[in-house]
């Protein structure tokens, strides 16, 4: 394994202060799965205090000693943060993930320390000095096999949100989840452990299930597996709610999502901000459909499903999240997910794309429109006209992520000669909306209208 020049070097110091330097957790599956590795977390034995270990790190750079009752160092070099910890065991004497008794002991041997962790792919480690691959559990063979294998039943269920963490590191590497660990996740569900999860770490679960699995749905049929849609009744509720097989031949609303869901994760940027909006729209877009479903002259509608979806939705999100921003701006892509096919169909003017971007980001609703269009059965072969017409069109506008700019300021009103008062934004307000409506195009057109609406205020 490629470590970083520092990582040898403090393991060479802890080896002449009598320690032993081992790199554990993702960073040593990620190395067994040929990824990409990015965090370093190194677990320190027959150390003999925490004292002793802030001290010898501190030697090579900044220390912060917060975690002290965990017994974890973290080190900062230039702009790169690793964490050292002291072997520790844990055991469950209260709900929550609080309730917790940490033991610090750095005379633990590594399989005894790595028993606590949830799978055997993370109770891997990787001795740093001597090279060598630590797997006291069979985690290497799990990966060959792509299984995914509780380490130890008890320690296991003491913490429930590692149902959640089944449901996402199965969709992320591909992995079948066990028999034992299959039946483990479905009895904790059952049994109500999962209530007593705060909602920050079960939002922390989702994203990486949204934005690192490549197909979610993958995830998300896991949790309809262990019974999970029970927490989350706009999900449960997509299930059996039926649609137009003209339009949806692959079933119902529930399929329909996991491909949406899985056509949106291609569409990922690697921005965090940006994949949460796209990824989580794509699974509340259709939230509307369970109560508006209708059979209609023999056909099955869901007549303002869109509009329909917000409250769902934010119901929804309110469970996992106090984001604000996120709650608003997938939100509007629910709500005018079906536009951008409305105005293509309906040949619509500047204007009306104009008067969109006022309400919503047109990229990013495209991509969503984009993901939905192709989350259906047949649509593999057909091209997406609509996205392709409305880029190029709020592009040509310069609306494509955000409104038209004013072609007029305050400033240039008080350049006009005007006094500011309140009037200001009313004249401000009427010339932006005659630019969004295209009758005027620019600045000159602006300042002629400013001198006929001075006239008309001055008479009232």
């Amino acid at each position: 394994m490629k470590l970083p020049k520092i990582l040898i070097d403090i393991a060479n110091r802890l080896d002449k202060a009598g320690a032993k330097a081992i790199l554990v957790g993702g960073a040593v599956r990620d190395f067994v799965l040929q990824k990409d590795v990015k965090d370093f977390d190194i677990e320190v034995y027959n150390i003999n205090s925490y004292n002793d270990l802030a001290s010898i790190l501190s030697e090579f750079g900044a220390v912060n000693l917060v975690g002290k009752s965990f017994g974890v160092v973290k080190l900062r070099i230039d702009k790169t943060e690793f964490d050292f910890s002291m072997p520790r065991q844990e055991s469950k004497v209260g709900k929550g993930h609080r309730g917790f008794e940490i033991k610090v002991d750095a005379k633990l041997n590594f399989k005894e320390a790595a028993r606590r962790r949830d799978f055997t792919i993370n109770a891997l480690g990787w001795d740093i000095l001597e090279q060598k691959l630590l797997d006291p559990f069979g985690g290497a063979e799990d990966i060959k096999s792509k299984t995914l294998q509780i380490i130890d039943k008890e320690s296991f269920t003491q913490d429930p949100l590692r149902v959640y963490r089944a449901v996402q590191f199965a969709a992320r590497f591909g992995f079948k989840v066990s028999n034992e660990t299959r039946k483990l996740c479905c009895q904790l569900v059952d049994n109500g452990n999962l209530e007593e999860l705060p909602k920050e770490r079960i939002y922390e679960e989702i994203k990486k299930l949204l934005l690192k699995a490549p197909k979610p749905s993958v995830g998300l049929k896991l949790m309809r597996e262990f019974g999970i849609l029970k927490y989350f009744p706009e999900l449960e509720a997509l299930i059996g709610t039926k649609q137009e097989p003209a339009y949806h031949p692959e079933g119902d609303v529930w399929i329909h999502t996991l491909m949406v869901v899985d056509e949106a994760a291609k569409l990922r940027t690697g921005s965090e901000k940006e994949d949460l909006i796209l990824m989580f729209s794509a699974l509340c877009h259709d939230f509307g459909k369970p109560a508006t479903t209708k059979v209609i002259n023999g056909r099955i509608r869901a007549f303002n499903h869109e509009k329909e979806g917000i409250e769902p939705t934010l119901n929804f999100l309110k469970r996992l999240t106090n984001n604000k921003e996120l709650k608003r701006e997938v939100a509007k892509l629910v709500e005018f997910h079906l536009r951008p096919m409305q105005l293509f169909r309906g040949g619509a003017k500047s204007s009306a794309i104009r008067r969109l971007s006022l309400k919503v980001n047109i990229s990013r609703l495209v991509k969503l429109a984009q993901a939905d269009f192709y989350g259906r059965g047949g649509a593999d072969e057909e091209k997406f006209e609509a996205g392709e017409w409305l880029l190029k069109k709020a592009k040509d506008l310069n609306c494509l992520k955000a409104p038209p700019k004013r072609v007029l300021e305050g400033r240039d009103l008080i350049n006009l000669g005007l006094e500011p008062s309140p009037k200001f934004s009313e004249i401000l307000n009427k010339i932006y909306q005659a630019q969004i409506e295209g009758e005027i195009l620019s600045k000159e057109e602006a300042l002629e209208m400013v001198k006929r609406l001075e006239s008309i205020f001055d008479n009232k």
